[in-house]
């Protein structure tokens, strides 16, 4: 049986569970601080940002990312622990691909990127306040900011600084940096900042690097904990080291007839060589659609075999504008030092980055249109000797496609 809140019960035969992941934020209960992962937290962000002139932004994942591109007429200082922005998913090499967008002036149309959209239709709960949100609450899917006006107070468009090799020390409300004496800095016009700001915020950042900056409000997007607290009370889940729910093969937790999908469960099984787990929608949605025919398939006492989506890890996004697909070991996790690189790229047009091991290809960085994601898909999941190939594989004047028809 499960019992709600509300004191209501209900039995089932087969329970799965998709409570997804809640911010990891750097700081509980600052109202200063805000974490982005579902629709309504979008939400308080359009809100906040609507009456803001500077933000900090903490971390380097995909919402990071996609947040100081689109955020217009507000100046926005970025703070990533790492060397290069979009640790998660690029190398040094894409970082310095993609970094010319971020500090351009003015943003071009924005691209299409052609992915599956759920929408909730039919819906509206009756008796709800006046200009109530429509949305549930949901969790973010791609594209989540389309829609949103990520406009702050300012005219300008585009403005944002980056702190590298950085984490926040300290958070201090404005009383308590008037009462440290402490000096905050402007947002920074050249190489050195060192010019002290004039205006009172009403918070503070004070970063590791020793640099103090003011902001009205502070964007919390290192990353995800799974929402396993309201299930393990009085349950005996076995629990992978991530924190989420381990499931095996057939999305099974370690309790009869418990499925968990999405972000709160941990893939206990042998992956393949060239999947791994990362708490993205897209994968999110493949392992629910998985669950529930796993748990079907046990209903009827029907066998099922591993889904095909768990043979190659694949994600498609975009990132200041720019078509980006990553496949297989991309940043050659876990293949230690026995793997070389190969890269192609052109300056505002594309990157193209392989990971080869033994002469295989392992995985793959495609950011542009370089129509070369079905092709490298396949010879990633084929594991073909391309040895003889050499530097041709990245050959623009060959068709890599005539090779392995």
């Amino acid at each position: 049986k499960i019992y709600t809140e509300d004191g209501k019960e209900y039995i089932y035969e087969k329970l799965c569970l998709c409570a997804g992941a809640k911010p990891k934020l750097i700081v509980e209960g600052n109202p200063f601080v805000l974490g982005i992962r579902d629709t309504d937290s979008a939400q308080a962000f359009q809100k906040n940002l609507a009456q803001a002139e500077r933000i900090v932004v903490v971390g380097n994942g995909g919402i990071a990312l996609e947040l100081v591109y689109e955020i217009q007429g507000c100046e926005v200082i970025w703070a990533i622990k790492d060397k290069a922005i979009g640790n998660t998913f690029f190398d040094a090499g894409a970082a310095e691909f993609l970094l010319p967008k971020l500090t351009a002036e003015s943003q071009e149309s924005p691209i299409e990127c052609k992915r599956t959209k759920y929408t909730v239709e039919g819906s509206e709960e009756k008796g709800r306040p006046p200009g109530a949100s429509d949305k549930l609450g949901s969790a973010l899917g791609p594209d989540w900011h389309e829609g949103l006006h990520l406009k702050g107070t300012k005219e300008f468009s585009h403005k944002v600084h980056i702190e590298i090799l950085c984490e926040v020390k300290k958070i201090l409300l404005q009383q308590e940096f008037i009462q440290l004496q402490q000096t905050s800095l402007t947002f920074p016009k050249g190489e050195k900042n060192v010019e002290a700001d004039e205006v009172l915020w009403p918070v503070y950042v004070e970063l590791t690097n020793g640099k103090i900056y003011g902001c009205n409000f502070i964007v919390s997007a290192t990353g995800v904990v799974p929402n396993v607290e309201p299930f393990l009370d009085g349950n005996n889940f076995a629990v992978g080291e991530d924190g989420g729910l381990k499931v095996d093969k057939h999305m099974h937790t370690s309790l009869p007839d418990v499925f968990a999908a999405g972000d709160i469960c941990t893939a206990a099984w042998e992956p393949s060589p060239v999947w791994h787990q990362m708490r993205l929608w897209t994968q999110a949605r493949q392992m629910g659609w998985y669950a529930a025919k796993c748990m079907a398939a046990e209903a009827l006492g029907e066998s099922i075999d591993m889904d095909f989506s768990f043979e190659l890890f694949a994600h498609i996004t975009k990132f200041f504008n720019y078509k980006v697909v990553v496949l297989g070991k991309y940043n050659a996790q876990g293949l230690g030092s026995e793997h070389e690189l190969m890269l192609r790229c052109t300056k505002g047009h594309e990157y193209v980055k392989v990971v080869m091991q033994n002469g295989r290809m392992m995985g793959a960085v495609l950011i542009g249109e370089t129509d070369l994601e079905e092709t490298f898909e396949n010879l990633i999941l084929n594991q073909m000797d391309l040895s003889a190939y050499g530097e041709d594989l990245l050959n623009p004047d060959i068709d890599i496609e005539d090779y392995f028809d």
